[in-house]
């Protein structure tokens, strides 16, 4: 396969390495992940992998700590100026992997460029400018008092204004976003983060070294060299962990946790996750979706607690929403309503009791048994005739066709990237709008302008406590309207050698601060 070089970028960056530093990061890390980033471009896709690789290679204004509070990183301080308005203040003298130095303006740049990101787009609507103060000095501006400013803060990964600019030698743009992954920045890379990618072979191997000139110089982390192995199959990555092949793996598989627990020479670490795991039906590509009646049976039919009890041998909660316990709009009154004779009335009354035939698609590799579970709702909706036509992907494949909508039942999982049911709403509800970025991956076209307008009203309502109230009852309304199939919340699992302290490092919302890991 062609290899991919960052070779300028990276060049670059180690000619200038500080002899002091360089021999603190002398470890090497060999990791195992079920899928390697599918692209070079932090802006091209908003998942769980590109937000993994966008804190290796770059780094944001500020980051969530475990408690889900914030730290700064590239932004030193913050304040509030008016109703609208934060001011920041950036660090100085940070570095990006070219030689260029972090301003202002490569964070003005970096904000327009997700504001055109069909995927980004959405998360920043609620912002209407960066207005450069001066080199170091910036301002981020809202339409109307907007309660999650921060939380949006913390994806704004300074991009290198300079590297990105101009035109390839075809005359195409190196700012270009590309959702098929031609671009110049799909195969380039200067961010400020403590790792440039020094090799890249897709789907077989990505190398990185560390930046010499990385501006947090008070990192514990001396991990010099890191290399990732997509290894799909999970038996497979366990056991190259277990034989010593590897030093960290991610996610491991429900059926492996007491096998790893077992094993002295490794390390288990767990956490509940908030991460939603669903099935969309597509109301554009299949007539009897439109009927409240018929998502109402399917919703019946499937069986969330036998798939988290037996698929994910308990590694998961069962779901009737998609904000999970802690999240403003967690309705407590959703439970699931597993019934297959109330799903097959239900297809009676709707006029479909011999049921009719659908396509389904869902990835292999993106979620943890993703497609066992695929294959377990297939089977539970054969008991209300619908008969199944599923195809499984590797997730660099499945993605495109996602966006395409190229299925009448598609699986999505969906961490909340504000932390914050909202953006469940915005993202996979909402009335798809390709100009706002609204219901970017709503691959259902379900739509309810109603639902849209009280999200809305609660995204700047600063009284928590009615903030609440307002996305509890979204959530009911969905549920009511079985606007989507929730299956259940996705625990997290990481895996270890013992003298590889990835504790520290781990986070809910599943982006290791790899940067920061020490191997003893």
């Amino acid at each position: 396969m062609k290899k991919l070089l960052t070779a300028f970028v990276g060049s670059m960056a180690l000619a200038a390495a500080p002899v002091a530093f360089a021999a603190e990061a002398t470890k090497e890390l060999k990791m195992a992940y079920d899928a390697d980033p599918v692209t070079m471009d932090i802006h091209e896709q908003l998942s769980g992998g590109m937000l993994q690789l966008s804190h290796l290679t770059f780094d944001p204004l500020l980051r969530w700590t475990k408690d889900l509070g914030f730290e700064p990183r590239l932004a030193e301080s913050w304040e509030r100026v008016d109703d609208n308005t934060m001011r920041f203040k950036l660090r100085e003298g940070v570095k990006f992997h070219s030689g260029n130095e972090l301003t202002a303006e490569d964070v003005k740049f970096t904000f327009e460029r997700l504001k055109k990101s069909a995927d980004y787009k959405a998360i920043f609507r609620p912002f209407t400018e960066v207005r450069v103060v001066d080199d170091y000095t910036f301002e981020l501006v809202t339409e109307k008092p907007y309660p999650l400013l921060l939380n949006a803060a913390t994806y704004i990964f300074p991009m290198d204004s300079e590297f990105y600019s101009g035109e390839t030698d075809d005359g195409k743009a190196k700012d270009l976003i590309d959702k098929k992954g031609g671009s110049f920045a799909s195969r380039n890379m200067s961010g400020t983060g403590p790792y440039i990618i020094a090799d890249r072979q897709q789907g077989v191997r990505l190398e990185f070294e560390r930046f010499a000139d990385y501006w947090d110089t008070e990192s514990p982390g001396n991990v010099g060299k890191i290399v990732l192995t997509p290894i799909k199959e999970n038996n497979t990555r366990v056991s190259a962990l277990l034989s010593g092949g590897v030093d960290f793996i991610a996610p491991v598989p429900p059926t492996d946790l007491d096998r790893i627990r077992s094993d002295k020479n490794t390390d288990l670490v767990t956490m509940t996750g908030t991460r939603i795991i669903m099935f969309q039906l597509n109301q554009e590509r299949v007539e009897a979706f439109k009927n409240p009646k018929v998502r109402e049976a399917i919703a019946y039919a499937v069986n969330q607690e036998g798939i988290a009890a037996k698929i994910m041998k308990g590694f998961a909660t069962p779901a009737a929403q998609m904000s999970p316990e802690g999240y403003q709009g967690h309705n407590p009154n959703l439970k699931p309503r597993y019934d297959v004779a109330k799903a097959q009335e239900l297809m009676k009354e709707a006029g479909y009791e011999d049921g009719f035939t659908i396509t389904m698609m869902a990835p292999n590799n993106r979620y943890v048994n993703d497609d066992k579970i695929a294959q377990a709702v297939a089977a539970m909706l054969s008991r209300i005739n619908i008969k199944v036509d599923l195809k499984t992907l590797p997730k660099a494949q499945y993605w495109p066709e996602f966006d395409d909508r190229a299925a009448d039942m598609m699986m999505i999982g969906w961490h909340a990237d504000t932390e914050d049911s909202a953006n469940f709403y915005e993202f996979l509800t909402f009335c798809p709008d390709s100009e706002t970025g609204a219901g970017q991956y709503n691959a259902g076209n379900y739509c309810n302008p109603e639902l849209d307008k009280l999200v809305e009203m609660a995204n700047v309502e600063t009284d928590l406590d009615k903030r609440a109230e307002m996305l509890q009852t979204v959530e009911q309304r969905l549920y009511e309207d079985a606007a989507f199939i929730p299956l259940h919340w996705q625990d997290l699992a990481w895996a270890a050698k013992k003298n590889v302290k990835i504790e520290p490092v781990l986070n809910v919302m599943n982006f290791p601060y790899l940067g920061d890991l020490v191997i003893e």
